[in-house]
């Protein structure tokens, strides 16, 4: 994984105007390129300043995916995880790798105690995920998700 560069536009662009992503991302409009490109010059990959960290998923030399901490709380310990694979690399275990590095990194680095994913309950590759590594299910909400769609919590308490 690593920081944000100016020459992942394609790939984030790729995937913020994938519609098929937007319940689980919270968004619902297509984004330009200048847009990505503004929110990519302004990125700092600081955490403490921006509130959230967005790394690039890689492998072999190749960026395939995005994987975020989000709503991060230094005050409570905590943050949200999320985490997109390009559907092409599915089922390779690059979202599991990713998934613990960024595990590492927020108990190393940033001391977290909690780590948390809202998952729609229709997302059977999702909770598998979350659930191979840990994650407990501790809550489900209703209609959570474009007041539709059920999403499970889920939760990693941390050493």
């Amino acid at each position: 994984m690593r920081a944000l560069e100016p020459e992942d536009l394609e790939l984030v662009y790729r995937i913020e105007n994938d519609s098929e992503l937007w319940p689980s991302s919270g968004s619902s409009q297509h984004l330009s390129r200048y847009t990505v490109r503004q929110y990519l010059e302004q990125q700092t990959s600081d955490i403490y300043r921006d509130g959230e960290l967005r790394l690039v998923i890689e492998t072999d030399g190749k960026a395939v995916g995005l994987v975020d901490l989000t709503s991060f709380c230094p005050h409570h310990l905590r943050a949200e995880v999320g985490i997109v694979v390009l559907s092409e690399y599915h089922r390779h275990g690059i979202a599991s790798e990713a998934l613990r590095q960024l595990t590492d990194y927020a108990t190393r680095r940033l001391h977290l105690c909690c780590l948390y994913a809202y998952v729609a309950t229709s997302n059977t590759p999702a909770q598998a995920l979350f659930r191979s590594l840990g994650y407990q299910p501790v809550g489900t909400l209703q209609k959570w998700i474009e007041g539709r769609h059920s999403a499970t919590i889920f939760q990693l308490l941390l050493e």
